[in-house]
C-alpha cells in the first residue's frame, strides 16, 4: 500500500456513523445500521468511520464492535473507505485491528487510551504497537490534552501512521505540532471537533475534519467542506452560524449531549437512529425542543405551528 497517497484520501469530512439501538431491548438494530449507511453512502461520504464515539464505542461489547466492523465493510462494499474505531488496553486494541483489517477495514482510528494513568512514554509505547502490528494505516486520535504533542513527534516516522483526528481546541497548540511534523511523514491533519471548529483548523492546517452533523444534514456538512476547500470566506462563515446552535447543544453537560442530539435530530426526521445507551440519557424537554427548532429553521422540518 502507498501510504502517503492513502492519507490524502482523508482530507475530506470523516463522517462518524451512529449506532441505533433498540428502544426496548437497547442491543443494535442492525437493519439500522444499514439504513444509515447506505444514507450516507447515497449522500456521497467518502470516508466512514465506525465504532467512532459518536457510535457509542464506549458502550460497545468487544463482539459487537467487531460485528458492526464487518457489516458496515459489507455494507459500503468499496464505495468508500471504512475507518475502524479500535482502542482499550493494547491487546484488546490490536485484537480489534486485527480483525478490521482481515474483514476488510481499509484503516483504524485508535481511540486515545481511557486508563486513568498514562505517560508521554508509555502512549509512545502504545501506539508503535499497534501500528506496528497491522498492514492497513492507522489514525491517532488525540484528545488527552495532559499528554505532550511531542507523543506524536515520536510516532510520526512510522510509516502506516497516516493522520491525526485531533481533538483538543487550542488552536496555537495545534499551529505548532502541525509546523513541527516535517511533510515529508505526510500526516493528514483533521479537525476532530466538527463543524464549529472547522474553519479555525483549517487556517492552522487541517485538510479535513469529522462530523456527526452529515447522519442528518450531510449537506450543510459539505456546504462547508467545499466553501474551506475554495477559500470561500462568505459560505464557510455563514454555514458555521448555520450549524453552531447545533453543535454547541451537542456539547452541552461537557458533551454528554454529543451523541444523544444527532439521534433525535434523526429521529424526528424520520431517520434510524434508535435510543442510546447508558451511560447517556434520552434529551430533556428543553432540549428536544432545541432540536425540532433547529430542523424547522434549516427547513428539514415542517413548523409544529404550521
Amino acid at each position: 500500500m502507498e501510504y502517503k497517497e492513502f492519507s490524502k484520501k482523508l482530507e475530506t469530512i470523516n463522517g462518524i456513523s451512529l449506532t441505533p439501538f433498540d428502544s426496548n431491548t437497547k442491543e443494535i438494530d442492525w437493519t439500522g445500521v444499514e439504513d444509515n449507511i447506505q444514507y450516507l453512502i447515497n449522500k456521497g461520504l467518502k470516508v466512514i468511520v465506525p465504532c467512532g464515539n459518536t457510535s457509542e464505542f464506549y458502550s460497545l461489547s468487544i463482539e459487537e464492535a467487531k460485528e458492526e466492523i464487518k457489516r458496515v465493510v459489507e455494507i459500503v462494499n468499496g464505495r468508500a473507505l471504512v475507518v475502524a474505531g479500535i482502542g482499550y488496553s493494547l491487546p484488546m486494541a490490536i485484537e480489534l485491528g486485527t480483525y478490521a483489517q482481515e474483514v476488510g477495514a481499509d484503516a483504524v482510528m485508535i481511540h486515545q487510551p481511557i486508563h486513568p494513568y498514562i505517560t508521554d512514554s508509555g502512549a509512545v509505547s502504545y501506539y508503535k504497537k499497534i501500528i506496528n502490528s497491522l498492514d492497513i494505516p492507522s489514525v491517532v486520535y488525540w484528545k488527552d490534552e495532559k499528554l505532550s504533542d511531542d507523543v506524536l513527534k515520536e510516532i510520526a516516522p512510522l510509516e502506516k501512521f497516516v493522520a491525526v483526528k485531533y481533538s483538543i481546541n487550542d488552536l496555537p497548540r495545534f499551529a505548532k505540532i502541525v509546523r513541527e511534523i516535517p511533510s515529508e511523514h505526510h500526516i493528514t491533519w483533521i479537525c476532530g471537533t466538527a463543524e464549529k471548529w472547522a474553519p479555525f483548523y483549517f487556517h492552522a492546517g487541517a485538510k479535513g475534519f469529522t462530523s456527526g452533523l452529515v447522519n442528518l444534514y450531510p449537506e450543510k456538512s459539505f456546504e462547508m467542506l467545499h466553501a474551506l476547500r475554495n477559500g470561500d470566506e462568505k459560505t464557510t462563515w455563514k454555514v458555521w452560524e448555520e450549524t453552531l446552535p447545533f453543535e454547541n447543544l451537542r456539547a452541552k453537560y461537557h458533551n454528554g449531549n454529543n451523541v444523544v442530539v444527532i439521534k433525535e435530530a434523526m429521529n424526528l426526521l424520520g431517520l434510524n437512529a434508535g435510543v442510546t445507551r447508558e451511560p447517556v440519557d434520552p434529551l430533556d424537554a428543553d432540549d428536544k425542543e432545541q432540536v425540532m427548532h433547529l430542523l424547522e429553521k434549516w427547513g428539514l422540518l415542517q413548523s409544529q405551528q404550521a
